[in-house]
């Protein structure tokens, strides 16, 4: 849904300050795929690219080089957009772009254990300075807190049964790569199940990545963060992947789109209309010729939201 990303941020970019070179923040860079279309579409664009992968920061320098001159790169957390905004003296932006989740280009190098389809070191780790790994939970994690993150992280009804199966199993031997864990996945979980539940390690990585990564914890800070920064007239989009993230975001949105009037009242009470405006229905999804060209598109969510008003400069 990349062209339909630049079409929703554009009125962000275009409106009433055309005197004035807008400024996107781009949280989740990535190989750099979002923000090339960015600099394209606009020529006085500025993009500031924030990733927490350092090996995804020198693909994307090296792809975006011909825009070097209006394109800031910086290795952090994308919870980290405040500090990082600040440290190059901005106060305002007009557009923030999240692209959630474990990235293709990050799926697609197997050393790095993200992808099931491929037997790998359990590591999962999206920046390699951090000391937590898929192993280390596995083979350290107690029954209970096994089966808390496979149920709440991986939304998986058989939490308990494949954490009893992880621990019985590290006792003969320690976790390393992960062939042995999906061996494990399709032992313990009922073939009625995999035959209609997607792939049986599908919910087992999800989770294992987001605990190794702090995921939905660092979304929980990252939205209010990148909502505080933006002017009247600038938009955030969200790309959500797995329903835990979306639930975190369309509560954000809500909330920020929904007046302080008490319920009932005939009128809205001076000053308690929101600051933001839902720019997108619900969630978008990928059409059915997006997912049969890009089938990694099917899961996707889209919301962006946009600021109307801002009273505390008032």
């Amino acid at each position: 849904m990349a062209d339909r990303m630049i079409e929703l941020l554009m009125p962000a970019l275009t409106g009433s300050r055309r005197d004035i070179d807008p400024v996107v923040v781009d949280a989740t860079l990535g190989a750099g795929g979002h923000t090339e279309l960015l600099l394209d579409a606009h020529p006085r664009v500025r993009v500031i690219g924030i990733d927490r992968d350092r090996a995804a920061l020198a693909i994307a320098e090296d792809r975006l080089a011909r825009h070097s001159d209006r394109l800031v790169l910086r290795q952090a957390r994308f919870d980290q957009i405040g500090d990082v905004v600040a440290d190059l003296d901005i106060d305002r932006i007009d557009a923030a772009l999240f692209d959630l989740g474990v990235s293709s280009m990050q799926l697609d190098q197997s050393d790095r254990g993200f992808a099931y389809a491929v037997d790998a070191p359990l590591d999962m780790r999206m920046t390699a300075t951090e000391t937590l790994t898929a192993a280390e939970i596995l083979n350290t994690y107690s029954h209970g807190d096994l089966a808390r993150i496979l149920s709440q992280y991986g939304e998986e009804r058989f939490a308990g049964r494949i954490a009893s199966a992880v621990v019985r199993e590290r006792e003969r031997r320690p976790f390393d790569t992960s062939a042995r864990l999906v061996q494990l996945l399709y032992d313990t979980i009922p073939a009625a199940t995999r035959r209609t539940g997607g792939h049986p390690a599908k919910r087992t990585f999800q989770a294992l990545r987001i605990e190794v990564n702090h995921e939905l914890d660092a979304l929980e800070r990252a939205l209010p963060a990148a909502l505080s920064l933006l002017r009247v007239g600038g938009r955030v989009a969200v790309m959500s992947y797995q329903s835990l993230e979306d639930k975190i975001v369309k509560r954000e949105f809500v909330s920020r789109t929904t007046s302080s009037s008490p319920k009932g009242l005939p009128v809205e009470l001076p000053g308690s209309a929101p600051d933001f405006r839902l720019v997108t229905r619900g969630a978008e999804r990928a059409d059915e010729a997006e997912q049969d060209r890009n089938p990694r598109s099917a899961p996707v969510r889209v919301r962006v939201i946009e600021r109307v008003e801002e009273k505390d400069l008032r």
